[in-house]
């Protein structure tokens, strides 16, 4: 039942946040708001849903451990298996310029998320000053961009474009809208709850489940996202859905959740898991600084080290690192 449960979880979250993402572009456009607001702020938060979603129904159940894992464990997945998939599909230059700035905030609100880590507990202070930083570096961007243009605000728009239309009824487009969100809940609840399931089955800590099979399910939209604008010429695409979606994991989850619930934090992840998370990030910058270029090649690279990193999860972390 507890397979069945993930396996419903993971369907539910793929396609409702796909119409929920569909239904608020439309109603927004119907709305006169800007295509630029549209791809900064409702696409992004729009495919990071499922794991605001699944890391608040697992703070509230009582695993916060899940929540915490799910964060980090998006964050790694988005980086190395959703880039390296789209790498396969098409090869990703990112424009000259382009998420320069975001790509610089990405890596500082990773490491100010890792020092909250290292303090043993993300508590509600740090959560209110990580959603503080989201909120100031959203408004500093649509100033910027919304007064400069140039290639961050072009590819933004690329985002947009993304979006696959709906019929132009309203009701259509409430009830994608609403039926996305009510989908995502039921998603999020039936993952969570199967999730915790398999680590009590299998005896493994709930954060490792957070870091691999939940991490997995709730990335999923930033995968077929990325794989499908790779497919149709905009592979710079998959590299901006990445790192919009990792800043709304840090800041904005990580910081939402924990203002609800403390998230304390496993000696592993201190030790281990965070640390991939900022190695992944790392690898980022390079396609933002000095637009390398993510061919087949490497983006295989991207794909064997998440294998590796799963595998390394599976056998057991501390059991390998007492082999070094």
């Amino acid at each position: 039942m507890m397979y069945l449960q993930v396996a419903a979880g993971f369907l539910l979250l793929l396609v409702a946040a796909e119409f929920m993402v569909r239904g608020a572009v439309a109603l927004a456009r119907k709305m006169n708001i800007s295509p630029l607001v549209i791809g900064m702020t409702i696409i992004a938060v729009g495919t990071s849903m499922p794991e605001l979603v699944v890391g608040l129904e697992a703070g509230l159940s009582g695993s916060p451990g899940l929540a915490l894992g799910n964060i980090i464990g998006s964050n790694i997945a988005n980086v190395l298996l959703v880039l390296g998939a789209a790498g396969i599909v098409a090869p990703i230059v990112s424009k000259e310029g382009s998420l320069l700035r975001d790509g610089v905030v990405l890596v500082g609100g990773s490491v100010l998320f890792t020092f909250f880590c290292m303090q043993g507990s993300i508590d509600r202070v740090s959560g209110i000053i990580l959603v503080a930083g989201l909120a100031g570096f959203l408004i500093a961007s649509y100033r910027r961009e919304h007064n400069q243009g140039g290639p961050d605000a072009e590819l933004h728009l690329e985002e947009v474009e993304e979006v696959g239309n709906l019929p132009d009824k309203i009701w259509i487009v409430w009830g994608a809208l609403i039926g996305g969100i009510a989908g995502i809940i039921l998603g999020a609840d039936l993952l969570v709850e199967g999730g915790v399931s398999i680590a009590r089955d299998f005896g493994v800590s709930e954060e490792i489940i957070g870091l691999t099979l939940i991490a997995l399910g709730t990335s999923l939209p930033e995968l077929a996202a990325s794989v499908v604008a790779a497919f149709r010429g905009h592979a710079d695409v998959a590299i901006g859905n990445v790192v919009g979606s990792n800043l709304f994991n840090i800041l904005g989850i990580g910081g939402v959740v924990s203002i609800v619930t403390p998230l304390p934090v496993s000696d592993q992840i201190a030790s281990f898991d965070i640390w991939v998370m900022l190695a992944a990030t790392a690898l980022v910058l390079p396609l933002l600084i000095w637009r390398w270029r993510l061919n087949r090649p490497v983006a295989t690279v991207f794909l064997a080290c998440y294998a590796g990193y799963v595998g390394l999860q599976a056998y057991g972390v501390e059991r390998a690192l007492a082999v070094f």
